[in-house]
């Protein structure tokens, strides 16, 4: 693991000093995973790769602001951002009680200050937090049609949502166009990146927040599975 954090991370103009924590938190996942389905990654070197330089690759320029990661899981993104940028306030949202829980007692031993963990459905932490965020993240959690509908709602009008992705995803994208309008947005970016160290190559998906959402969306759960926009 240490080995590609130290080529992969220099690579990201990213400095060494990020290694200890990294590898913290990798040592805590792994270890939890042993007693509860958090990835199934569990090679060292391809955790270092898949999951801490994926994610760090997938939100490389984002300096500072307030960020909720929804979908997060295991943290990924949210938790290697958090380390690497102390100056961003990353929220790390998950439906699953027990995620949450591993997300909270690994970040106070890593002692993260500028991390919240909330357990919710993104449809529902809407009502509490509408457009609050400068800016929401997703890491392949579900179709963007979907994704769209409950992350931009989060967003503040002048901020961003940014889905990362696969490369076979030009159908999801033009799938979703008449939902990132109707929703307030306006596709801004769409950037391929090869993972440091791999040659996998992932996507994001930028999404600019440019007019509000109407109040009605995000809907219940059910209906956006049954009948996404």
């Amino acid at each position: 693991m240490r080995a590609t954090l130290e080529q992969g991370l220099p690579a990201l103009g990213m400095g060494l000093e990020l290694i200890e924590p990294l590898e913290a938190f990798s040592r805590m996942l792994l270890e939890k995973n042993q007693v509860m389905n958090l990835t199934a990654i569990t090679e060292p070197r391809d955790v270092a790769a898949l999951h801490l330089l994926d994610s760090l690759a997938g939100v490389a320029g984002l300096e500072a602001g307030t960020v909720v990661d929804v979908g997060t899981g295991a943290g990924f993104p949210g938790v290697p951002l958090a380390i690497a940028r102390p100056s961003v306030r990353v929220t790390l949202l998950d439906s699953l009680g027990k995620r949450v829980d591993f997300l909270r007692e690994s970040c106070r031993e890593l002692g993260l200050e500028n991390v919240e963990c909330v357990h919710g459905r993104a449809e529902e932490f809407a009502g509490e937090r509408r457009e609050r965020f400068d800016l929401a993240v997703s890491r392949a959690v579900a179709a963007l049609p979907m994704l769209c509908e409950l992350c931009l709602p989060l967003v503040k009008v002048g901020g961003a949502f940014w889905a990362m992705k696969s490369v076979d995803t030009e159908e999801e994208i033009s799938a979703s166009k008449a939902a990132i309008k109707l929703l307030g947005g306006h596709i801004q970016t769409v950037s391929d990146y090869t993972i440091p160290t791999t040659e996998v190559v992932h996507r994001v998906v930028r999404i600019q927040k440019i007019g509000p959402t109407p109040k009605k969306y995000p809907r219940r759960f059910a209906l956006i599975k049954k009948q996404p926009l």
